[in-house]
């Protein structure tokens, strides 16, 4: 009798706590969260938009019940991109993210979508349409017969190529001052070529010349003229400020530019090449080093001018001596 009674209350026991358990995980279930759907999100203004880079990004609202895993955006020269086209990733999580878009073509259409992933799959935003910069395409003759590529930057047109003409728009002839002493004490226009070396230097830098020349307003070809400061300002704004614009505007590598050309993407189509500036006592400095570019700005007895270095991505804003020997790059009107 006293063993039965054991095996009751042992099998007893054992249903009590089956059904605890069960208790337990019926409650879990009834608290559990409601199926997980896919995010909600939307995809931002597409802007910095250049030849082959843009940036983008989007704001997800909504992660569905289910934590983001991934995020970003997709792009094609369809009309619906997906991650199964070219993506970038962003992180994890709700709110806003940026994202940036490279290997572009130039002059091409593109459409970008914000995307996000969760258990429950990914959910887009609306489709953005953008199309990159045209990149080189046109081409300006100076009046001696040099023919310069050209690039559109946002609303601006500008040459590829520094100007190395030696004669104004008008047929007259730009004075040509060699001698070092001669161009210290020049009040008048005056250009010269790196180390008076037109074959090493000028071919490819093209000419260095002193403000009083750009302050004639003959010196690019008709229909162009020497960027005002606020106009390169335009320019450097466009492509993210000064800190970072100069590497989208330097050429890339060291074939012209010495190591370790920091930064350079030339991601405008600018490619601009450091020509090296010639002093206020007439020595040569800087080639490959450093590019001087004139305004056609001044400031009291000195002239605005940018400059582009070796050594890091930064565009400098500097007031120079009008005596400067300096490079030029034409603006169309």
């Amino acid at each position: 009798m006293k063993k039965k009674s054991r095996i009751l209350i042992y099998t007893l026991v054992i249903i009590g706590v089956f059904l605890m358990l069960t208790s337990s995980c019926k409650k879990k279930d009834d608290n559990s969260n409601p199926t997980a759907q896919i995010p909600i999100l939307t995809t931002a203004a597409v802007s910095n938009i250049l030849q082959t880079t843009a940036t983008c990004g989007g704001t997800i609202s909504s992660d569905g019940g289910s934590t983001v895993t991934a995020r970003g955006v997709c792009w094609s020269t369809g009309q619906t991109p997906a991650i199964t086209d070219n993506k970038t990733t962003d992180g994890t999580g709700t709110g806003n993210f940026t994202s940036a878009i490279t290997g572009l073509t130039a002059n091409t259409t593109y459409y970008v979508r914000a995307y996000a992933t969760n258990s429950a799959g990914t959910g887009y935003g609306s489709a953005v349409q953008f199309t990159t910069l045209q990149g080189t395409g046109g081409t300006v003759t100076d009046i001696d017969g040099n023919v310069y590529n050209t690039v559109t930057i946002g609303t601006q047109v500008w040459m590829v190529e520094n100007l190395k003409v030696t004669h104004y728009n008008n047929g007259t002839a730009i004075p040509l001052v060699t001698d070092g002493t001669a161009w210290t004490s020049l009040t008048t226009p005056g250009y010269c070529w790196y180390n008076n070396n037109y074959v090493t230097y000028g071919s490819v830098y093209g000419a260095l010349y002193n403000w009083y020349t750009v302050n004639t307003g003959n010196l690019c070809p008709a229909g162009w003229h020497v960027p005002t400061d606020a106009q390169w300002t335009i320019l450097t704004d466009y492509l993210g400020g000064l800190s970072v614009a100069g590497g989208k505007l330097k050429e890339t590598g060291t074939t012209h530019w010495a190591i370790p050309n920091t930064g350079a993407t030339n991601e405008s189509g600018f490619t601009a090449l450091p020509g090296g500036w010639r002093g206020y006592d007439g020595s040569f400095h800087d080639i490959t080093y450093t590019g001087y570019w004139w305004s056609a700005t001044q400031n009291g007895t000195s002239a605005w001018e940018r400059e582009l270095y070796q050594g890091n991505t930064t565009v400098g804003r500097i007031s120079n001596s009008k005596f400067a020997g300096c490079s030029v790059r034409c603006i169309k009107d």
